[in-house]
């Protein structure tokens, strides 16, 4: 069972986003400079499972530095970013202090790695709780300095203050006290540092809509994508610029996979004649398509924070809108379906046949 998503939503924002309605004049126009437009819409769903613990610990330095350690690794996602954000906007301490860290295995107790759509939406609990646990902490070391009662302590902007009056100390400062001071309790001794796990086995449930026109030289059957339209339902989105970079990219590998990239082997010896990357062909920055994107936040019922897959759902979409388009570009020709990659060779054949 999916577990949340509007999807007659998302089709009817990529239908709106990418003027579908007024596709026929854009068709006409391109044949008017010997060119075949098509146009194509696919949905997707993305499962979201993975490895089902993440850790994570979190220390607060005297020196105004929030030291992060995280078991799941980017691998150019933009997770420093984002995590960082997480902890600042949790902490209520300024972005520029907080530093993360990834696969220490001399700090690290655990961690799944990045994969399956699942780095976001399982740090972010385990970010969540250490803060959490931070500030309960801190509040009652604050309240020892400042000599008043739990109840009394208010937190804002990393800073712990007595209510109703003008006496305060930092976050940074309560860290100092917890290393220096010997007149704490036991329990509120030493580093100021926390750290969290979870155990989430359960799936998540990624959706959207995207949109593709394409043109076609019926001369050489070269396919070029004109445009892109976006529609993704991530939950919620922490980093909205990061997912649309996520997006951009996922659809070029999906593009490639639809349009180039193919294991050929020599017929005769049976060595792959694609081996490397000087043969093997791929999407490249002149490939990329021009995007629009939009991003719906139906959160997830299934954590804290709502958070579904936000990077994969392109890869996922692209061959099928791809595939869709290019039909659509050749219906005149009775064309109704293409085997992919659609190669230049395969669209001219299917041109001429």
């Amino acid at each position: 069972t999916y577990d949340s998503g509007d999807y007659p939503q998302a089709l009817e924002e990529a239908v709106a986003l990418s003027d579908w309605h007024g596709f026929e004049g854009r068709r006409e126009d391109a044949a008017k400079r010997g060119k075949l437009r098509g146009i194509g819409i696919a949905n997707y769903a993305d499962l979201s499972t993975g490895y089902p613990r993440e850790w994570t610990e979190i220390e607060v330095c005297p020196g105004g530095v929030v030291n992060v350690q995280i078991g799941t690794m980017p691998t150019g996602q933009g997770h420093q970013t984002a995590f960082s954000q997480m902890v600042a906007e949790v902490l209520q301490a300024p972005y520029e202090t907080i530093e993360v860290g990834y696969g220490d295995t001399d700090y690290l107790k655990d961690g799944g790695g990045t994969h399956s759509g699942r780095s976001m939406r399982m740090g972010a609990i385990v970010l969540s709780d250490a803060s959490a646990k931070i500030i309960a902490r801190a509040g009652r070391i604050a309240a020892h300095v400042l000599e008043t009662a739990d109840t009394d302590i208010e937190y804002a902007d990393a800073m712990f203050s007595v209510a109703g009056t003008d006496r305060c100390i930092s976050l940074f400062d309560v860290a100092a006290a917890a290393r220096d001071r010997d007149d704490l309790p036991d329990d509120l001794k030493g580093e100021l540092k926390e750290d969290a796990d979870v155990y989430f086995p359960r799936a998540v449930i990624g959706s959207g809509c995207h949109v593709c026109e394409v043109e076609i030289d019926p001369e050489t059957g070269v396919v070029e994508i004109i445009d892109w339209t976006a529609v993704d339902d991530v939950g919620r989105a922490i980093n909205p610029m990061t997912l649309d970079g996520q997006t951009h990219g996922s659809v070029l590998q999906g593009v490639g996979q639809a349009l180039m990239e193919d294991c050929a082997y020599d017929t005769g010896s049976g060595q792959m004649i694609g081996a490397t990357f000087a043969d093997y062909a791929m999407p490249r920055a002149d490939t990329s398509p021009p995007f629009r994107t939009k991003l719906l936040e139906v959160p997830s019922p299934s954590n804290p924070l709502g958070i579904k897959p936000g990077s994969e759902g392109g890869t996922a979409v692209a061959p099928a809108v791809v595939a869709n388009a290019i039909v659509d570009a050749m219906k005149e020709f009775g064309v109704d379906h293409i085997e992919l990659p659609a190669t230049p060779e395969r669209v001219w054949r299917a041109i001429n046949s």
